[in-house]
């Protein structure tokens, strides 16, 4: 199976080009990483890939089909701040339910305390309600997932536990993971290939 972004090009009314000519490959399977400086526009590259915004000219596929956004989307995407991507009116188990319920397997690899599901967001750390938002994109229809900064503000024994249980269960599924990070690091360890953002490629 294969993620493309066909020369995608994105701007908000007639502002100008945030990006344009973009193209990526992300194979089933692959661990991606994807780097550029800070405003290039990779985080709006991310939501239009994931379907969350429509690009203004080009196309993304999934195995050479147009990607439908019907259902539950193959497509998932963890954003940098989770307090961002929850509802705060919400308990935690409803937010986690939204789209799929996770198994215990799933819970207990990304260290998801049972309590916690009775919470609201406010009463969690960001390193607690990221592993929710991880869980939640975590679908039995994902294929692929993309992860924009998604433990950069995490300290580093949680963003190692979090990571750890996505590589498991993406070597279980054979998930794509497309990696969008400034930690050179982090990419070295986890990428099988690294690409450079260009917005005017």
């Amino acid at each position: 199976m294969q993620l493309k972004a066909h020369d995608l090009a994105f701007r908000y009314g007639k502002q100008p080009w945030i990006f344009k000519n973009i193209n990526v490959t992300l194979e089933q399977g692959e661990i991606v990483g994807l780097i550029g400086p800070s405003g290039c526009g990779k985080t709006t590259f991310c939501r239009v890939l994931a379907g969350l915004l429509t690009p203004k000219m080009g196309i993304v596929t999934l195995n050479g089909a147009p990607i439908s956004n019907k259902g539950y989307h193959p497509v998932q995407l963890v954003f940098q701040h989770p307090e961002k991507a929850v509802n705060p009116r919400w308990k935690m188990e409803k937010t986690l339910n939204e789209g799929w319920q996770p198994d215990a397997k799933i819970l207990d690899a990304l260290g998801i305390q049972r309590e916690w599901l009775s919470r609201w967001p406010n009463e969690l750390s960001g390193g607690e309600l990221q592993r929710f938002c991880v869980a939640r994109a975590l679908g039995p229809q994902t294929r692929f997932l993309i992860a924009d900064e998604m433990t950069t503000m995490l300290d580093a024994i949680t963003q190692a536990q979090i990571w750890h249980a996505v590589l498991e269960i993406a070597k279980e599924r054979e998930m794509g993971i497309l990696v969008v990070s400034h930690e050179a690091k982090l990419m070295q360890r986890l990428c099988d290939k690294v690409i450079h953002f260009d917005q005017n490629q």
